[in-house]
């Protein structure tokens, strides 16, 4: 049976009650279950038995999902042992002693955001609370901070080659290349990705091109110059978030906080991949090009974040920050804290399950290919993942949703996989920038103890002008087919654009400064 137009049905409910209540988890439990119940011929109950039974079920059962959730929660884990051995903190407190300048501490800011690349909620909470009371000292707002924090937590875990948003995108793609029985390894795709990820590197370009030439425009030229001239970090009447959640970051006193507690398990986890991937491919049987292209890239990331994980135990405990017994409970707690992602990704692949029963992708393929332009794709599949999540706050659940939508439309298009996933991770950014609701964009807020809406109205005009460089770095990439071009142009639209708000921001001070005059 196939169902047309009305196969969109699902998708769309989806993502109209994630707009709607925020929460991206009734949302796509409410798209399996209308999917599962067009499938049980319009009854509601054998739907709703059937979204368990059919759906959800054999989804977590899965071998290579159960292979995602495992390594998600030892990353989960990972994240908990780097917190609690204070690595990050000695990295800061080594970089603080060498900042002299305003420029500097920005640049010390932006350094670490960039280190810390594995996660992003420790990366938001762990910067903001450590490079506060330097920039503090060097008359930075607090504005500025909460910016340089939240463009780079984001964007830099889905620039680094393994992170918490790395195995959530991986897990994505590997169940819909098994739905769309395609070949390829989902780490070789999601890397091949990277370079495509036109807003997150323009979003961290315009990080480096503001602290270096320290121009500022819109909001936080203000913020900045307040800084600079009467010392006040905040905003009169500024309420910056409570921060329980840096409140409850347990931190480890500082003769005891070592550099090598963060780089030596993250030196493991990142150099273990390598010959992981050569050994589950077949190396030295196969050649290198095969092994690499027929390896078990979830595997892979599996045994290295385990060993990364032992490793970074044994060093706390050797160091007596902690003893057997706090450890495992630091092993449980780091599997919890990766619940809400569990519950995402199962109801991810069981929508997805369902719209593959339910023909959605082949109808908007039939769709696009009668309708679209190809090189439109790329921009569109970035406009539609900014509108979801701003709306809803989630990049995770803007992921659930497109990534299921984009690989078949480009597929069935004849345009580059990684190009489409790449659209996606963007407008996810994007939106996660711009939207109050945002989780990163809270705990950047709060990291860096600034008022929440002061940190939304100032970074807002720096987020518009690298999607503005964007869309048109993915509209060239899908009209050239060539990332360099698309990049290229993407570069050359943020200079301009940059150069342009710059001169207008000072023609609106003179004007000012000549009416107070």
């Amino acid at each position: 049976m196939t169902f047309g137009l009305f196969s969109l049905l699902p998708p769309v409910l989806a993502i109209v009650l994630a707009l709607v209540t925020r929460n991206v988890i009734p949302a796509l439990f409410c798209g399996v279950w209308l999917g599962a119940t067009m499938l049980a011929g319009g009854n509601p109950a054998a739907g709703l038995y059937n979204s368990f039974g059919d759906f959800i079920i054999p989804s977590v059962g899965d071998e290579w999902s159960v292979t995602v959730l495992i390594y998600c929660g030892l990353f989960g884990v990972l994240i908990g042992v780097l917190q609690r051995t204070g690595g990050a903190q000695a990295i800061a407190r080594a970089i603080s002693a060498r900042v002299a300048s305003r420029r500097g501490a920005q640049g010390a800011t932006l350094g670490l955001g960039v280190l810390i690349f594995f996660e992003d909620y420790f990366n938001a909470l762990t910067v903001g609370s450590v490079m506060r009371p330097i920039t503090d000292r060097m008359g930075v707002s607090r504005e500025k901070l909460a910016y340089i924090v939240d463009s780079t937590s984001a964007p830099m875990c889905l620039l680094g080659p393994v992170s918490t948003w790395v195995v959530f995108v991986m897990g994505l793609i590997g169940t819909q290349l098994a739905a769309m029985d395609a070949s390829g390894s989902e780490y070789l795709i999601y890397l091949a990705s990277i370079p495509l990820n036109f807003y997150a590197w323009l979003a961290l370009g315009l990080i480096v091109y503001i602290v270096v030439t320290q121009w500022d425009f819109g909001p936080m030229a203000r913020a900045e110059e307040r800084a600079r001239t009467t010392g006040a970090v905040m905003a009169e009447g500024a309420t910056p978030p409570s921060g329980h959640e840096v409140e409850e970051m347990a931190t480890v006193p500082e003769h005891q906080a070592r550099k090598r507690n963060m780089l030596v398990p993250i030196a493991v986890l990142v150099g273990m991949i390598p010959p992981l991937f050569l050994w589950t491919g077949g190396f030295p049987e196969n050649d290198l090009v095969t092994a690499v292209g027929e390896a078990d890239g979830g595997q892979s990331i599996l045994i290295a974040t385990f060993v990364a994980v032992a490793v970074g135990l044994a060093m706390g405990m050797a160091q007596k920050l902690f003893d057997f017994r706090e450890a495992m409970d630091i092993v449980v707690d780091g599997i919890k804290s990766m619940t809400l992602v569990y519950i995402i990704l199962t109801l991810a692949w069981s929508i997805g399950s369902v719209t593959a029963e339910l023909g959605t992708a082949d109808y908007l393929v039939t769709l696009a290919e009668a309708n679209i332009a190809p090189s439109l794709v790329p921009v569109l599949l970035f406009l539609i993942g900014a509108l979801v999540a701003f709306t809803t706050g989630t990049s995770y659940g803007t992921f659930a949703i497109m990534i299921p939508i984009a690989m078949p439309v480009a597929m069935a298009m004849d345009l580059s996989l990684s190009l489409a996933i790449a659209a996606v991770l963007s407008g996810g950014i994007f939106g996660d920038h711009c939207s109050p609701i945002s989780d990163t964009t809270i705990l950047s807020s709060a990291g860096a103890s600034c008022d929440h809406i002061d940190h939304v109205r100032t970074q807002l005009p720096y987020a518009i002008t690298a999607s503005v460089a964007g869309i048109l770095a993915f509209f060239v990439a899908g009209l050239s087919g060539s990332a360099l071009v698309g990049g290229g142009a993407g570069v050359v639209a943020l200079v301009a654009a940059a150069l342009a708000l710059r001169l207008l921001g000072n023609a609106a001070l003179r004007r000012r400064e000549a009416l107070a005059d």
